[in-house]
């Protein structure tokens, strides 16, 4: 071809010198050279090495660049930066009859030949392999490609092999970044070799705490607020040294192309992970939707081209997408009935399915292990941290995980209580908490409730059945108690005031009205409320639908309580007796003058926070439609929204999600319901907060704020007509308000209610929480000192004798406190203490 007709058509022979290998052969006179792909002269991919030129500028100059390389001057051709291909000079004999031979060396062990065809297709020679070739492969020294780190997986698939595309199918939750994650710690902490990270899903931030979190065994959520032990920051820093084997690209606009630019350049390059690609499009990310069938060509090239394993995440499972992703190897990551189980279908693109292998979710510490294996660190020279409590514990806090962590209900809400506390204990470290659940767990083992016959279920009832026949014998002198479960026990609102739901079990019957002699019908008055509503509001969920997106998605966590003590005080939970002779456990508060000067503890409690609340929760009275990604708050609808956790620096102030933040998924994300998404909007507005988090995803409707606010007028009445009377009318209206609330999302599936609307709910104790949050930022804000925000209704400032902080209203009605003076180390009463 003359140096004419190749500069007409450079950038159509620079593509089939990247995409299919081809080389061409280009004369200018008596000059000749060779464009040929980069990996015929891998020295070009050194910046500075040899003169480059940017391939616009490269077809200006074309005839000198020609005659430069003929002379022995190899010339460099770039797309922006990235070189794409190179110009060498040829030797006379190669070139002796026509413009189309190959040069000599372009042809390469295997026996590279010209054949006529080659000859007709611009020189290009077909690279043949013998058979010797391929046995040689297979019986020389064997070479160790990357590998997952989990023994079950990489004796299924024989480890990650060099120039093919692994794809990673998972749904989202099931934890298929964490595979690709486990690759790369695999290889760069372990193999020590290098790792292109691209992320298109998590941020670099995310993936360095997911690493020391698996690293370590420490709680994922508690790493995402900043709080590392000790051994964490060791852990940390030894990574950090080590940080230049994992090369990590976030950036939001990350292309499959960018990926391919990058890779060629990196030295020693063993493993590519792409960490996502979105099935669901996002116009703000490339690798989505329908890009991706595209993009995993791209990736297949790359994998071809620079000869090592691409191992790609998609956040689906079905089958149609992975036929257009046409990956090389396919693991396919499918949930068992075992919720400890996750099943791993290995198939290869021509041979279909090849093997099997079981991992165990730890999705805590952001990892799987083998199945059956117990956790360990995968570095030799990071050593796992101490566990806290014995196995039997760590069981039977794992196996209550779907109960605790919302995703599943069935438990009644005191057991739920004991178990969480457990794992908090666990997760925390704090040995004294372990101690005291003691009797409370061996109660709770003795007289285990009705379980669902499920593989979680079963799996819980196993584990408490394991404790008890492990529990130390002196558990029961502990002083815990386990608060009755439904169908036995007492009842009453013995330490909750008007929200005392934890303690307020449904039973058989809470369903039907009160009679008409009733001192306060609150499931009439709610029933009424909601009926009168124009909206013609959804009561009751379906039993079929319950089991589908968005129900399964919304968890008590969502309430958003604060549970906060600030970091400078102690807490410690102790044994006390109530005057009417009951044992509990309540806090004490050790205060450092040295931090907060003198002064005494000033007790805050909000009067019924869940019924004042009602006057105004944003919810949707009717379906929840899937509205996906959104790009801004809608105020006109309301519903469940996944977003980022947005940071919190302040010390000073618990963080504004509450307990939320502490159960995101695997990309640090969360589920939050209205209140809590327009609380975020207003601290951005006031700049307490950068940016508003993204809305990743959401279940909405059409919003209403009054459907509860005529029974919020009612129990407002009953409240003001019977506080002064006390007795037995007052108990029986705090017990039926309690019932009646408790009634709009009954957890025990046994038990008959007039409404199953989780949203309704969990807006509701949101709402509750943010007015609770609000009120104490507020104090905050103006110079009060606060130590202390628990549940919906409990505050505690550090002020002086007698100086409540003049923000709350001291009195009996809603929105109104009570508030009580205790010096630092005393014990904080509770309820109606």
């Amino acid at each position: 071809m003359t140096a004419t007709e190749a500069r007409t058509e450079l950038f159509a022979l620079v593509k089939r010198a990247e995409e299919d290998g081809v080389s061409t052969l280009i004369h200018k006179r008596d000059d000749h050279a060779l464009l040929v792909p980069l990996a015929r002269f891998p020295a070009a991919r050194q910046p500075g090495a040899f003169p480059s030129h940017v391939l616009s500028a490269a077809q200006k100059d074309f005839g000198d660049l020609i005659s430069r390389a003929a002379q022995g001057e190899p010339q460099v051709l770039r797309r922006n930066t990235t070189p794409v291909a190179v110009l060498l000079p040829v030797t006379d004999s190669s070139a002796a009859s026509s413009d189309t031979a190959a040069h000599p060396g372009a042809a390469s062990v295997g026996g590279a030949v010209n054949t006529p065809h080659a000859q007709d297709r611009a020189g290009t020679p077909r690279r043949l392999t013998t058979l010797s070739d391929a046995v040689s492969v297979l019986t020389g020294d064997p070479v160790g490609g990357p590998t997952f780190g989990l023994s079950g997986l990489d004796a299924a698939m024989g480890g990650l092999q060099a120039g093919r595309l692994t794809l990673v199918a998972a749904a989202p939750n099931v934890g298929g970044s964490l595979l690709g994650l486990a690759a790369a710690r695999q290889t760069a902490l372990v193999d020590r070799r290098t790792v292109l990270y691209a992320a298109s899903g998590p941020n670099r931030d995310d993936i360095f705490r997911r690493i020391i979190s698996a690293e370590t065994g420490g709680d994922y959520p508690r790493l995402k607020q900043g709080r590392l032990t000790e051994h964490e920051q060791q852990v940390a820093h030894q990574l950090v040294q080590a940080g230049d084997l994992l090369m990590i690209d976030d950036g939001s606009d990350l292309t499959a192309g960018d990926i391919a630019d990058t890779a060629p350049h990196m030295e020693g390059l063993a493993l590519v992970v792409v960490d996502r690609l979105q099935a669901a499009h996002s116009a703000r990310l490339p690798l989505s939707g329908n890009q991706l069938p595209d993009a995993s060509q791209v990736l297949a090239t790359l994998a071809r081209t620079v000869h090592v394993p691409v191992l790609a995440i998609v956040d689906s499972d079905d089958p149609a997408l992975l036929g257009l992703l046409d990956a090389d190897v396919t693991l396919t990551l499918t949930p068992t009935d075992d919720p400890a189980q996750i099943q791993v279908t290995v198939a290869e693109r021509d041979l279909g399915t090849i093997g099997f292998a079981y991992l165990r979710p730890d999705l805590l510490h952001a990892r799987f292990l083998d199945a059956g294996s117990t956790p360990a660190t995968q570095t030799a020279e990071v050593p796992t941290a101490q566990l806290l409590g014995s196995a039997v514990e760590r069981e039977l806090a794992e196996a209550a995980l779907p109960y605790t962590s919302g995703a599943r209900q069935g438990l009644p809400a005191a057991v739920t209580h004991v178990l969480a506390a457990l794992r908090t204990a666990l997760a925390d470290g704090d040995k004294e908490a372990l101690d005291e659940l003691g009797a409370s767990l061996t109660q709770l083992a003795a007289a285990p409730p009705r379980l669902p016959d499920t593989g979680e279920g079963r799996r819980l009832a196993s584990a408490l059945n394991a404790y008890r026949t492990t529990a130390p014998a002196d558990a029961t002198e502990s002083g815990g108690a386990v608060p009755a479960v439904e169908g036995g026990g007492g009842r009453g609102p013995d330490d909750e005031d008007d929200d005392a739901e934890e303690a307020v079990e449904l039973r058989p019957g809470d369903e039907d009205d009160e009679p008409d002699n009733a001192p306060f019908p609150g499931l009439k008055i709610l029933k009424a409320s909601i009926d009168r509503s124009k909206m013609h509001p959804i009561r009751v969920i379906r039993n079929e639908d319950r089991t589908s997106a968005p129900w399964p998605l919304i968890s008590e966590h969502m309430d958003g309580e604060p549970r906060w003590f600030h970091p400078d005080i102690t807490a410690t939970r102790v044994p006390y007796i109530r005057p009417n002779g009951k044992r509990v456990r309540r806090y004490k508060l050790d205060v450092p003058p040295e931090a907060f000067g003198d002064g005494i503890l000033c007790l805050i409690d909000r009067n019924g926070s869940f019924p004042s609340a009602c006057s105004a929760v944003p919810l949707a009275p009717n379906k929840l439609l899937h509205t996906g990604p959104l790009t801004a708050f809608d105020k006109a609808s309301a519903g469940i929204y996944l977003i980022d956790i947005p940071e919190w620096d302040r010390t000073d102030m618990p963080h504004p999600l509450g307990r939320i933040r502490t159960l995101p998924d695997e990309d640090g994300r969360v589920w939050v319901t209205t209140p809590h998404v327009k609380l975020l909007e207003r601290l951005v507005r006031d700049r307490h907060i950068t940016t508003m988090p993204t809305i990743h995803d959401s279940w909405t409707g059409k919003a209403n704020e009054s459907l509860f606010k005529p029974f919020y007028e009612a129990t407002r009445k009953a409240r003001t007509e019977l506080v002064q009377a006390g007795g037995e009318p007052y108990t029986a209206y705090k017990t039926r308000l309690s019932i009646a609330l408790r009634l709009l999302w009954p957890k025990s599936e046994g038990q008959k209610s007039p409404f199953w609307r989780p949203d309704w709910r969990m807006s509701m104790v949101a709402e509750a929480a943010v007015r609770h949050w609000t009120v104490a930022f507020k104090a905050v804000q103006e110079g009060h000192t606060l130590v202390a925000l628990r549940s919906v209704d409990q505050a505690i400032f550090w002020t002086p004798p007698d100086t409540p902080p003049d923000t709350y209203r001291i009195g009996t009605g809603f929105g109104e406190v009570k508030r009580r003076f205790v010096q630092s180390g005393e014990i904080i009463p509770e309820g109606d203490d």
